[in-house]
């Protein structure tokens, strides 16, 4: 666009703005409140008297096109002050948004031009201010004034949906203008000027089923009878067009999904009118005779039926139930099947929807019936027990082989085959009890007992003589009936003692007592001091009446030195019949007490009967512990016998320095550690190696000996191997001085004393050959001379 063509739209844009009244005037002129003389005009309607203030600055009205493209910079307008006389005195200042940068003004002749091309979308307005000073004084000529620069809208965006795509949902078999859903688009150009922002409606794909609305792009359905069951998605295609749709206008597109929703307006419908299954009369109550399935085009709980039996010649046989998964009926047996009783079964169903949609009700019914045939095939069948349990008593004294009852099975099937009965015997692995094989009497086999096990439960096992794999089975539950067969006893193992101070008649323990059997009214028993010990007794028993008895002492003292310990036989009897009694000893230890009656010491006899144990007990604990003293003898003698005597027994038998090289070296691959094959191998020459640790001051060549002849002597292999070492020492000044100790741990290749093992010197003749020690004795003692020993280092 040329910059006459932008002078145009300026004063078409002024021509429109400055229209209205007054307003041109106004915003071509600021008054500064009086500044240079004032005079009164009049009154206004109040009263308040009138003055007209002096103008004293006066500039275009400032409207800026954006988006300008031209190749100058855009003229904004030309600020003026009447005080500029034009001799170029006068400086005008620019300061506020976009001052020196988006905007200059020319400090001579007021002139501002924009340097950058301008968005309304950004901004639509910069506020900035603007003062005349003088340029010699800088003295200000005008007061601050305020001013705005507004930029002036062009058709430069095309509208924007908010959303891409839109997802709408509406009922299959909507009325004409039914809601979809509304659709919005907005436009970033000025909507307060001209048609640039406004945006226009309509829908290019999608017709004839869907239309919008213009104005307010509202989707509404267009076709009547849209079924989902033939098409169930939409695609539509709005287009919203700015400047009011005109020619030239700018446009944007969106896709709206729209989705059918289901509606109940199918009903179910069977497949078939006639269903047929058949069944064994063996299958068991509850299963699942058969599975039918109606069809509905609908989906969801649209879909959701419910089936039910209508009719049958069977009534309460079957019953249909629905499978909320799968939409099927299943159909479930309610009694059990006898085919030699009723061979077939017929059954009406019908099938409902359970959400009805009362709009589409007048199209029919919605539901549909069929018809169901069972047919009972025969199958042998097992024996049928007549109970499915039996209950059993027999007392616990009764004899073996009594009989305690009988169990009945019978042939269901046409053929009515005899039954043999038998024990499961995984249940009677004791085999207390048996059974008649042709009548079913049950019997014992040994005498029970109560007390031992009260019920018995078996299985019996009746099996078909013609087919014997048709068997069947039934629990027999026995209980065993109580029989006073049992003494009673102590409740417990009391443990009672007795003060050396007592006094006569004092209570020191009351005992109770127990028995295995259960008699119907509850135990009473029955407590008395026996009969052999009711003369010289020293304690009595009273009998407290509720099943407990009382130990009182008869005497005021009682002394350890002349009975520790004192039994008391008590008789105790229940009352059932026949009575039954037992005698039991109740142990007294007499000890000795404090004042209040608490125990302090008991004799050691006392105290070997509370501990209760026998001399049988204590012999094998006395040998328990023999046996671990021999065992850790055993185990210190042999870690003494594997631990290898030391050349020295204690650092005190060294008198003077004791060089120690705790060298273990790397192993095998530590080809500079020591290497100890020299010791074991005397024929082997060895070139000296100088220690990795040891830094020595000087350094002095190895030296190489011959290794000296072997003798006729049988321990040359010693005496060469030591004699060698001596000389090396002697002559090798990096050896250890000579207050020092070096051990050589070296047995040699044999000994001609052969072993010097006392035990064997026993055995052996007497004229055992010992040089070994008289021959190298002398030598031993020079080598602790040279390496400062003594006699008892020669000795050890």
């Amino acid at each position: 666009m040329d910059r006459r063509k932008v002078c145009i739209l300026m004063v078409l844009w002024a021509l429109v703005h400055l229209s209205s009244p007054g307003q041109g005037l106004r915003a071509l002129r600021r008054t500064t409140g009086g500044r240079r003389g004032s005079g009164l005009t009049g009154q206004d309607a109040n009263g308040v008297p009138l003055r007209r203030s002096k103008r004293g600055w006066m500039w275009n009205q400032f409207f800026l096109l954006e988006e300008y493209t031209g190749t100058d910079k855009q003229y904004v307008g030309k600020l003026h002050s009447d005080s500029d006389r034009g001799d170029g005195s006068v400086k005008y200042v620019l300061t506020g948004e976009g001052a020196g940068t988006l905007f200059k003004i020319d400090e001579k002749s007021g002139d501002i031009h924009a340097t950058k091309r301008l968005d309304r979308e950004e901004k639509a307005f910069y506020i900035l201010h603007a003062k005349a000073v003088n340029r010699f004084t800088n003295e200000a000529l005008e007061g601050e004034s305020e001013f705005i620069i507004k930029i002036h809208d062009i058709n430069d965006n095309e509208p924007r949906f908010t959303k891409d795509p839109y997802m709408a949902r509406v009922p299959e078999m909507s009325d004409i203008g039914t809601s979809v859903i509304q659709v919005t688009a907005t436009d970033a150009d000025d909507a307060t000027y001209g048609n640039s922002a406004k945006v226009v409606y309509s829908i290019l794909e999608g017709q004839p089923y869907f239309s919008v609305d213009p104005e307010t792009g509202l989707i509404k359905t267009a076709l009547p009878g849209m079924d989902r069951e033939v098409k169930e998605n939409y695609q539509v295609v709005i287009q919203a067009k700015d400047m009011a749709g005109q020619m030239g206008g700018l446009s944007g597109t969106t896709t709206v999904s729209i989705t059918l929703s289901d509606v109940n307006d199918n009903p179910p419908r069977f497949t078939k009118t006639l269903y047929e299954f058949r069944v064994p009369e063996s299958i068991e109550v509850g299963s699942a005779v058969g599975v039918i399935r109606a069809m509905d085009a609908d989906i969801g709980q649209n879909a959701e039926m419910d089936y039910r039996v209508i009719g049958s010649d069977g009534p309460g046989m079957f019953e249909i139930t629905t499978n909320r998964s799968t939409q099927e009926g299943v159909i479930l047996l309610r009694k059990p099947l006898d085919y030699e009783r009723k061979r077939q079964y017929s059954l009406r169903v019908q099938v409902e929807n359970v959400h009805i949609n009362p709009r589409f009700y007048s199209k029919g019914p919605f539901r549909d019936e069929a018809t169901i045939k069972i047919i009972v095939e025969d199958v042998d069948e097992p024996p049928v027990f007549e109970r499915a349990s039996y209950v059993m008593e027999v007392k616990e004294d009764a004899p073996k082989n009594t009989a305690i009852g009988s169990v009945s099975a019978s042939d269901p099937d046409d053929k009515n085959s005899l039954v043999r009965y038998t024990i499961d015997r995984r249940t009677d692995m004791d085999r207390v009890f048996n059974i008649h094989a042709g009548n079913g009497s049950v019997f014992i086999l040994r005498e029970l007992d109560r007390e031992e096990n009260a019920w018995h439960n078996i299985t019996v096992i009746a099996t078909e003589f013609t087919n014997p794999r048709q068997i069947s089975r039934v629990p027999v539950y026995v209980r065993v009936l109580d029989v006073n067969d049992n003494a009673p006893t102590f409740a417990t193992n009391y443990e009672t003692f007795v003060c050396e101070t007592a006094k006569a008649n004092q209570v020191i323990q009351t005992v109770g007592a127990t028995d295995p059997d259960a008699p119907l009214g509850g135990h009473r028993f029955f407590f008395n001091l026996a009969q052999e010990a009711a003369g010289k007794a020293n304690f009595s028993v009273h009998d407290n009446k509720n099943n407990t008895a009382s130990i009182l002492t008869r005497r005021n003292s009682y002394s350890t030195l002349q009975k520790s310990v004192h039994h008391v036989p008590v008789v105790i009897s229940d009352g059932e019949f026949p009575m039954q009694s037992s005698t039991n000893t109740l142990t007294i230890r007499v000890c000795t007490c404090d004042r209040k009656g608490n125990m302090k010491a008991c004799n050691a006899e006392a105290l070997t009967a509370r501990a209760g144990l026998s001399t049988g007990a204590l012999v094998a604990i006395l040998l328990c512990v023999i046996i671990l003293l021999m065992i850790v003898v055993l185990f210190a003698a042999l870690r003494r016998q594997r631990k290898k005597e030391p050349l020295i027994i204690s650092k005190e038998d060294v008198r003077d320095n004791v060089v120690s090289y705790n060298d273990e070296g790397g192993g095998e691959e530590d080809t500079q550690a020591f290497d100890i094959g020299t010791l074991r191998n005397p024929e082997a020459i060895e070139e000296s190696k100088q220690r990795r640790d040891i830094v020595p001051e000087a350094f002095y060549p190895p030296i190489r000996r011959p290794v000296l002849p072997p003798t006729r002597d049988n321990n040359g292999d010693v005496r060469d191997f030591i004699n060698q070492r001596l000389q090396d020492n002697d002559s090798d000044p990096t050896a250890p001085p000579y207050d020092s100790l070096a051990t050589y741990a070296y047995e040699g290749n044999g000994s001609v004393a052969e072993s010097l093992s006392s035990l064997e010197s026993v055995t052996t003749e007497s004229d055992q050959d010992y040089n070994y020690l008289s021959e190298w004795g002398p030598r031993f003692k020079k080598l602790a001379d040279l390496y400062g020993g003594d006699d008892s280092d020669r000795d050890s």
